[in-house]
Order: structure tokens, then C-alpha cells, then sequence
């Protein structure tokens, strides 16, 4: 039997490896945030970010910044194959991330704590250079049922530098699935300074973030979550956002100056 302390230890264990590290890759990339006023207004909210390659990186520094200004871990649905593999269970159950929809799901949203997901996944995080700042959700919907099961409004995330982090030799998702490789896993062949992804760090590129407004599913009224038309118009509803957000980063190379603290003006934050 695992003595109390020991427990205790390797239960924190996560989420202080988790925070060490994104912090320092707040440093490394130079790591800035716009529109954090979002996030930070009250109420439980679903994050809904594009799926840079190959782990989302700016997804993972958010989760670091919000936990250091609002005091809590935002709750990542993650990819449903880590309930089956004992180090990432134990990493996730750590920080408190979920892999689907349950009653654990119910008690944050109640305590009123951001849900985190990536609709893209790793067949948007996992492409070849060619393919880059592109949102590529198909007809994944799943994200809108769940904010509409709870009433969550949706806020929109993109962030420029997330794809220079590694340059990315082929398409993962699709060789994965070639190879028959299980849960839907990609192989994937991304270069980094010192070589190949997972072995090599990713490239120091800048990253900023943008966070744009919260967007009402049920500003028009209720939705029927059966209704395929409904869920598709929101659906490109907040594709657009994401994809704009993806734009207006790369168009403009820095954020824009503003005031800081929550009033109409942008919350930044310069590591």
C-alpha cells in the first residue's frame, strides 16, 4: 500500500509538471494573449480553439495562463484513447481534463469552470506544411451539442506561430488510418531543431493568441440539437469566427495595443 504522502505526491505531480512546463514555453515563444476578457468574464464557458500542430500549443499555454489568473485548470476534453493508457490516464486525471461527457463534466460546468476542446484534432494538428492556418472541422458537431446540452456560449480561439512549431512532412491522420493504427491515432512526421517530433523541442516561433467574444448558440432562440441545418449554420458560425481570428493574427504580425483590465479594451499579457 502507496503511504498517504506518496499518494498525495504523485497526485500533484501532474499538475505541477504541467505548469512548469507551459510556463517556461510562455517564455520560449514569446507567448501573448488578446481578448483574455473573455475567458475571464463569469461563468462557465467552452473554449473552442483551432488545433495547431501537433499538440496545440497555444490550447496548452491558455490552460496555464487562466489557471495562473483565475486560479483554476480549464477542463480539456482529450483525445479518448488516453483512458487506455495508464501514464496519460494518470496525467489527465491529474489536471483534470475528461475524455467525454459525464457527470464530471455536469459538476464543473456547475462550479462554473471553462471546458476546453479542439474540434479539429490531431486529423487538423497532424497535416504536412503544405497545409497550414487552415480551420478543417468537417462536419464535426459533437462541440455544439455538448454547449448547447449545457448552455454553454461558445469562445472562439486561434493563434498565429502554432504551425511553424514543427514543419510537418506528411499527413498523420491519414497515413494512421492507412496503417489501420488503433483509436484513430495519426502517424506523424514533424521536423524540429533537433530533429523529429516527439524527440525534438519545437522551433522558438512567436505566438500569439487571440481570443474573440463569446458567441450565443441560443441568441436566436432554442435549438432542436436534432436539427442537422441548425447545428450546421452554428456550426460554420463558429468555424468562421476561428478562421478569422486565424487571419486577422497573421495579417497583422502583432497584437494591438490596449488598455488592460477587463474594460473594452485588450488584456494582454507579454511573457
Amino acid at each position: 500500500m502507496i503511504p498517504a504522502p506518496l499518494t498525495t505526491l504523485a497526485q500533484a505531480a501532474p499538475l505541477a509538471l504541467w505548469l512548469g512546463y507551459w510556463r517556461a514555453m510562455r517564455l520560449y515563444h514569446r507567448y501573448e494573449v488578446e481578448g483574455f476578457e473573455h475567458v475571464a468574464e463569469p461563468g462557465a464557458a467552452l473554449l473552442v480553439g483551432y488545433h495547431g500542430r501537433p499538440i496545440a500549443h497555444d490550447m496548452c499555454l491558455l490552460t496555464a495562463e487562466i489557471h495562473d489568473r483565475l486560479g483554476y485548470m480549464p477542463h480539456a476534453i482529450f483525445h479518448g484513447a488516453a483512458d487506455k493508457q495508464p501514464l496519460l490516464k494518470w496525467m489527465i486525471d491529474g489536471l483534470g481534463f475528461v475524455t467525454g461527457d459525464g457527470p464530471s463534466m455536469a459538476e464543473v460546468i456547475a462550479r462554473g469552470e471553462h471546458v476546453l476542446v479542439t474540434p479539429g484534432g490531431t486529423k487538423e494538428g497532424c497535416r504536412s506544411v503544405l497545409h497550414r492556418y487552415q480551420v478543417t472541422w468537417g462536419e464535426r458537431t459533437g462541440y455544439i451539442r455538448l454547449a448547447l446540452k449545457y448552455r454553454l456560449p461558445i469562445i472562439p480561439i486561434a493563434a498565429d506561430g502554432v504551425d511553424d512549431a514543427y514543419i510537418g512532412l506528411n499527413d498523420g491522420y491519414a497515413l494512421g488510418k492507412r496503417l489501420g493504427v488503433p483509436n484513430g491515432l495519426p502517424v506523424w512526421l514533424g521536423v524540429g531543431p533537433l530533429g523529429l517530433w516527439p524527440l525534438s523541442p519545437p522551433l522558438p516561433v512567436k505566438i500569439r493568441q487571440r481570443i474573440g467574444p463569446r458567441i450565443d448558440l441560443l441568441a436566436d432562440g432554442p435549438v432542436d440539437p436534432r436539427d442537422r441545418e441548425a447545428l450546421a449554420a452554428l456550426h460554420h458560425r463558429v468555424t468562421g469566427a476561428v478562421q478569422r481570428l486565424l487571419d486577422d493574427a497573421r495579417r497583422e504580425g502583432r497584437p494591438s495595443q490596449g488598455r488592460v483590465g477587463g474594460r473594452a479594451g485588450i488584456l494582454k499579457r507579454s511573457a
